[in-house]
């Protein structure tokens, strides 16, 4: 999953990846991408930049390794895209921009990067005229974040529909975009406007508060069952449907586009009730590769079938009596 997203979907930051006393986790892999094969090697070090390689070549930036592998994965944290803070969500919908469309992985580290830089200096009180070429990074990038956010889940929210129908269909499920900035639409270049404008009619606040209080860092994916918001009104079945019903729509979203996503799924059948574990089971069976952990072997579903290993104190070995 790393090499997909370059993060991992536990850790912050890179540090807790590598082994306490050592200084670098290595990460390798083969890929068949556009019917190249391609050896990815990724080493993490915890007091330097990292370094990748591809078909053993260094390269100038890891955001080269975004768009070789795309991964979907599902995980028992997966439940925080429903009741946690909006962050989780944003996340979520920037991930699957990413996969889709490389590109954004530069767009989104460049505006975090702008943010990053116009707090620092709204936080020293500086002279308001200095942030001018800061507002213009935030307002371009953010507004280009925003269109495709809002493109990709006109595409997404139908499928994601009706995927929890199959799940749920006593109630409707929906996605509804809500934005920081009035009027937001698929244009870059409109939203660019709207976010300079809110900014100037807000600086005084912003100035106040040391913060950026504009742009999709704001946003938020407001879930829906039936005329109620998923988070505080969904019951903990419901909300598992809704988390499971997003990974699987991700994954048919980016099958429909001729995607073949390689499917992780890290613990996560212990949480799931007979139903639910079969939608698991049947996705996993039509996936091209699938990755699968359980920390008891007897959580593992029956009608799976494959390679079975056991890791152990840090070494994996086969599995006795492994299909």
């Amino acid at each position: 999953m790393y090499l997909a997203f370059l993060s991992s979907h536990r850790a912050s930051s890179d540090q807790p990846l590598v082994r306490l006393g050592e200084s670098s986790a290595y990460v390798r892999a083969k890929i068949t991408n556009s019917e190249r094969d391609l050896l990815v090697e990724l080493e993490i070090n915890s007091e330097k930049a990292n370094r990748a390689r591809i078909n053993q070549n260094p390269i100038r930036s890891q955001k080269e390794l975004f768009g070789l592998l795309q991964c979907v994965y599902f995980s028992p944290e997966d439940l925080d895209l429903v009741r946690g803070d909006p962050s989780e969500r944003r996340r979520f919908i920037d991930q699957l921009l990413t996969l889709r469309n490389p590109r954004m992985a530069g767009v989104i580290s460049d505006y975090e990067r702008a943010v990053r830089q116009r707090n620092s200096l709204l936080k020293s009180r500086s002279n308001y005229s200095s942030l001018q070429s800061w507002d213009d990074q935030v307002a371009k990038y953010g507004g280009e974040i925003i269109a495709a956010r809002l493109s990709v889940l006109e595409e997404f929210t139908p499928v994601f529909s009706e995927v929890y129908k199959e799940i749920s269909p006593k109630k409707p499920a929906g996605i509804v975009y809500k934005s920081s900035i009035e009027g937001a639409t698929s244009s870059p270049e409109s939203n660019t406007e709207i976010i300079l404008a809110k900014m100037a009619e807000i600086k005084n606040q912003e100035m106040d508060r040391g913060l950026t209080l504009v742009g999709p860092h704001r946003d938020d994916l407001l879930l829906h069952l039936g005329d109620h918001l998923v988070k505080g009104y969904a019951s903990h079945g419901e909300s598992w449907s809704i988390a499971l019903s997003l990974k699987l729509a991700s994954y048919q979203l980016l099958q429909n586009e001729g995607a073949s996503p390689v499917l992780i799924l890290d613990d996560v059948f212990s949480e799931l009730d007979e139903e639910r574990r079969d939608q698991l089971v049947a996705l996993a069976n039509s996936a091209e590769q699938t990755f699968i952990t359980v920390a008891v072997g007897s959580d593992l579903p029956p009608e799976l079938t494959g390679i079975t290993y056991l890791v152990k104190n840090g070494a994996i070995k086969p599995a006795t009596g492994a299909a």
